[in-house]
């Protein structure tokens, strides 16, 4: 909500302009009216919204440039005629005109407000002429007759200014058509999608506690609850379902608020739900301030994760821990766009079908997090997370981990994600040990579309029985133009075809010119073992390379099997990544205790 009102007064001369300001201010009709009053300000805490309000008064005599000016500066002009003046009334249309050109140069949206003021000297209304003129203008949100002499509607003429700047009509409803506008539908639409937590189209008596309690911060009585779907029933018969309120019966509510002049109910609720004044969430609400300090990583925190977990059940409608097509647009309708490309399910685990699983859904938010957390907390903000977790922002879902540094001073870290950066020539395999991480072999990786394909592959390793995430990197293989991102990870894996005699030399070079002096753990990886052996034309063979340089020997792999490949490098990988200074022999015995720690977890 704005953090101050400025209202223009323009008008004819002597339609009463300055007198209505004076009469405000001091609560009495002027004897003697100046030409022009100055700018008034209004302190909060004696206005009904507890806004500042600027109130100015634009004389006839000022410059066009003048009144261009302060319609740029303006939130509401009000349109002052004298009642008993048919030429004042008149004028309006005129005025009006004017006003359009130049609310339309100044490129911002202004609510008008008219203004039939000496309503002390007839006996009749003038809202039968006005009407019309209304009707034809919809940036017209009222019209209010007052009498600055005895002070009728004084306060009210205010009131209803603020009321068109904080909550306006025009972005809710049109009247000629007398229905919400779509911007306005479709937002108060993902406003119930958020609150219908158990996903069934209803909002039961729960769910409307906790909208009421979210909103106005009180809950609603069992009877007002009643009266509120009786009003309902009475005017639609599909706007309350199995005593719970749809979303027809939701959008029919806000219809009747608006219509009754109580936009702000609407606007309350919008607000709340991170929307400004033109119906689009808020760079505040979508991107909260984050501050990564250097060597810090992102990663989600335990009630994140019981979020999302939330947010998966609720879609996962027949229960079988994947994500269907279907069930997944439904999750992403909160969104203005679809988030999850094609991709995704080449980045994460899925099911036979191709659909994305329980575990996939959490490594593929785990991978936001950790890669672009300012894409997590926007993710975040369309789920409604700050609102249904009542927290101040999506910033409460985000661990910031410590410096590396002190990790690696300390020996121990509590991070839950690793990176790994996977380096090799062109045809190494490289693509092939990312799939195969995701329990795909090579049958499985054939069927996927070139388009499709990822360069990242997320999933979860366990090391010591505690589950941690590790996301394999695939690095263009552009040996000159290797960057320091390109570098930067917990461990680094090189990949060499075995069936390939110049493949291993790639591996070779990049090591002794990136990662001969890094602190970085480094494994070398034998691609395609199902093949046959070539020797590499390199003056070492790979295994003396790794003794030389104290590495451990080049691992064996391929994906050219019938099951799902073995996911024990990945499982050395990750704990290499956690304990990166412990010595050669330490750590391969350590690994083959992990492994097979690991392989009777997955077992049971």
């Amino acid at each position: 909500m704005r953090k101050d009102v400025r209202i223009l007064l323009v008008g004819e001369p002597k339609v009463g302009k300055t007198s209505l300001i004076m009469s405000l201010v001091s609560e009495e009709f002027p004897d003697e009216v100046p030409l022009r009053a100055e700018e008034i300000t209004i302190p909060a805490d004696v206005t009904p919204e507890r806004v500042p309000t600027h109130i100015v008064d634009y004389s006839g005599t000022d410059t066009c440039t003048s009144l261009y000016d302060e319609t740029h500066m303006a939130n509401v002009i009000c349109i002052v005629y004298s009642v008993n003046n048919k030429k004042s009334i008149e004028k309006v249309t005129l005025c009006l005109k004017l006003l359009n050109v130049l609310i339309l140069l100044s490129c911002h949206r202004v609510p008008l407000i008219l203004v039939g003021n000496k309503s002390d000297l007839v006996e009749h209304s003038s809202m039968e002429t006005i009407l019309p003129i209304m009707n034809q203008y919809s940036e017209i949100e009222t019209c209010v007759e007052c009498s600055a002499k005895n002070l009728k509607n004084i306060s009210e003429l205010f009131y209803y200014a603020q009321k068109a700047v904080l909550h306006p009509t025009g972005p809710l409803y049109s009247p000629e058509d007398k229905e919400m506008k779509p911007s306005c539908i479709k937002a108060l639409t993902r406003i119930f999608k958020i609150s219908d937590l158990d996903n069934d189209g209803i909002l039961n008596d729960n769910e409307l506690n906790f909208f009421q309690r979210t909103c106005f911060n009180i809950p609603l009585a069992p009877q007002a609850l009643e009266d509120v779907k009786n009003v309902v029933r009475k005017n639609m018969s599909d706007g309350v379902k199995d005593n719970g309120l749809t979303l027809k019966g939701f959008l029919f509510l806000h219809t009747l608020f608006i219509q009754r002049g109580r936009h702000e109910t609407t606007w309350t609720v919008l607000r709340r739900f991170g929307y400004d004044d033109d119906l689009e969430l808020t760079q505040e609400y979508l991107f909260p301030l984050l501050k990564i300090p250097p060597d810090c990583t992102t990663e989600l925190n335990h009630n994140a994760y019981l979020f999302l977990q939330s947010v998966f059940d609720k879609h996962d409608k027949d229960r079988d821990c994947a994500l269907s097509p279907d069930e997944l647009k439904d999750l992403f309708k909160v969104f203005p766009y679809m988030p999850w490309g094609p991709d995704v399910n080449n980045t994460v685990c899925t099911n036979e079908q191709g659909w994305i699983t329980y575990q996939g859904y959490l490594s593929q938010w785990t991978l936001t997090t950790y890669l672009d957390v300012q894409r997590c907390l926007e993710y975040l903000g369309y789920l409604g997370y700050s609102i249904i977790q009542e927290q101040e922002s999506q910033t409460a879902a985000v661990t910031i981990t410590r410096n590396k540094r002190i990790d690696l001073q300390k020996k121990q870290t509590q991070r839950s994600v690793f990176l790994c950066n996977v380096l090799g020539a062109r045809g190494s395999g490289k693509s092939g040990f990312l799939q195969a991480f995701l329990g795909r072999n090579l049958a499985r990786q054939k069927r996927i579309r070139e388009d499709h394909m990822s360069y990242y592959a997320m999933s979860t390793t366990y090391v010591y029985g505690q589950e941690k995430y590790l996301l394999l990197h695939e690095v263009l293989p552009d040996f000159e133009f290797l960057s320091e991102a390109d570098l930067a990870c917990d461990v680094v894996c090189l990949v060499y075809d075995i069936s390939n005699p110049r493949s291993f030399e790639y591996c070779a070079k990049v090591y002794k010119k990136h990662l001969l002096d890094s602190k970085t753990p480094c494994v070398i990886i034998a691609a395609k073992s199902d093949l046959h052996e070539a020797r590499q034309y390199y003056s070492l063979s790979p295994l003396d390379f790794c003794r030389k340089h104290k590495l451990h020997p080049p691992q064996m792999f391929t994906c050219n099997t019938d099951e799902a490949p073995s996911k024990d490098i990945c499982t050395k990988l990750t704990t290499m990544a956690m304990y990166p200074l412990l010595s050669l022999f330490v750590l391969l015995k350590l690994l083959g205790i992990i492994v097979a720690a690991s392989c009777s977890i997955l077992e049971s």
